[in-house]
């Protein structure tokens, strides 16, 4: 019970972008640290985080693109992963499905119960009343969206991990290798998700050159990063004096 009580207070923090602003909070490679705190394992909860994060990369909202809920399944996943004595493989298999269900719980939430504080904060703005309207944002914010998330989080863990357990004492070794296997294509196909958004003719030359040196350099993902950092840093430096040196030399063209 104080375990579940801890796990949905974890949902809810990370969920506060909604009342206190975007944080990151929300992103897997936090709540899966915090939730192995949680279950005192810290080093797996590092590892499942991580490898979550990888899956879930490219998982923001862009226009009318909504991901999946992302908070709840990566604290359930990494947490029924460590409470099972599994690995990567089981967090990603039970991370991603709940991710999905918890939005469609999300979506309704948003639907039926934020309208509520909305409507009500639109009646406070035609008088006036500012501090109404932000109480209403803080309130609505809690109640439609916060709350919910650590409810879900909370009845998951406390009704599930005992017939997850058994869920996966029955899964046949096939299955296993086959989870096994998705865990090494789903952060690929974060990353794809990730470069789709980002990717255009100005920097998809950056992308195949860090593709070349890790593969047939062997360089490892620290160093290409490294590497990138310093190349951005002299691009940037380079285009600021360019132009620097176009703004100089209109304003000499203008005395002439």
């Amino acid at each position: 019970m104080v375990t579940a009580i801890l796990l949905g207070l974890v949902a809810m923090i990370a969920n506060a972008e909604y009342l206190l602003g975007t944080s990151l909070l929300s992103r897997p490679i936090v709540t899966g640290v915090l939730t192995g705190l949680v279950l005192g394992d810290l080093q797996s909860g590092i590892v499942l985080g991580a490898t979550l994060e990888l899956a879930f990369i490219g998982a923001f909202s862009v226009g009318a693109v909504i991901p999946p809920e992302i908070i709840s399944g990566a604290i359930l996943g990494t947490a029924f992963a460590i409470t099972t004595g599994q690995g990567p493989e089981v967090a990603l298999a039970l991370g991603v499905p709940i991710a999905a269900l918890a939005l469609v719980i999300k979506n309704a939430c948003m639907i039926f119960i934020l309208p509520m504080f909305v409507h009500k904060a639109d009646k406070y703005a035609e008088k006036g009343n500012c501090s109404g309207v932000e109480r209403m944002h803080l309130l609505g914010g809690f109640f439609g969206v916060n709350l919910p998330i650590g409810l879900i989080v909370f009845f998951s863990y406390l009704l599930g991990s005992s017939a997850i357990e058994k869920i996966l004492n029955i899964i046949p070794e096939f299955i296993q290798n086959g989870l096994a296997i998705a865990t090494g294509l789903l952060p690929a196909l974060g990353f794809a998700l990730l470069v789709k958004m980002i990717i255009n003719k100005k920097v998809a030359v950056f992308y195949f050159l860090g593709f070349a040196l890790s593969v047939y350099l062997g360089i490892p993902i620290t160093g290409i990063a490294i590497f990138g950092t310093i190349l951005a840093i002299i691009l940037v430096g380079l285009n600021n004096q360019n132009k620097v040196a176009v703004v100089g030399g209109n304003d000499d063209d203008d005395d002439f």
